[in-house]
């Protein structure tokens, strides 16, 4: 294994084992819940946005270690951030770990770029898109449930 995904392992493990933004966000405006049928991860992400930015944004729920790992760092990457910016970074995500496009991910999605090799995972995709699919409708305030269907 080389080193990078080894590193790459490392960041997925820890964000698993000590997820940072765990727990309920009683500030929060903004509430979505997400599931993926496939394996049954579920989610809750809340966030507080002000004035167009995320000011805090919390995630619940149970899932594999890709599914939590990336609700941590997600969570941790659009805090503070403007919520056109997120949006902008949950489509540059979503197309890192779906097609074969390489994108600027180390500038433009920082650690979040550790997920890059999952798309040679189709299963393991709707896991690592989960979170950003539930902070989305959040962002949006859609009913319903989030899925990543």
């Amino acid at each position: 294994m080389s080193d990078l995904r080894e590193l790459y392992q490392e960041v997925i493990l820890d964000h698993h084992k000590r997820p940072r933004n765990f727990g309920p966000l009683q500030e929060a405006n903004r509430h979505a819940e997400g599931r993926n049928p496939l394996c049954g991860d579920h989610l809750s992400v809340q966030v507080d946005v002000e004035g167009g930015i995320i000011k805090d944004v919390a995630f619940e729920g149970a899932g594999c270690a890709i599914s939590r790992a990336s609700a941590s760092l997600m969570t941790d990457a659009v805090k503070g951030k403007p919520v056109e910016e997120a949006e902008r970074m949950f489509e540059e995500f979503h197309q890192m770990v779906t097609s074969g496009v390489e994108v600027a991910v180390e500038e433009s999605l920082g650690k979040l770029a550790v997920f890059c090799g999952v798309r040679e995972f189709p299963s393991r995709v709707k896991c690592a898109s989960l979170a950003w699919h539930t902070l989305h409708a959040a962002l949006e305030e859609k009913s319903g449930t989030a899925s990543t269907e």
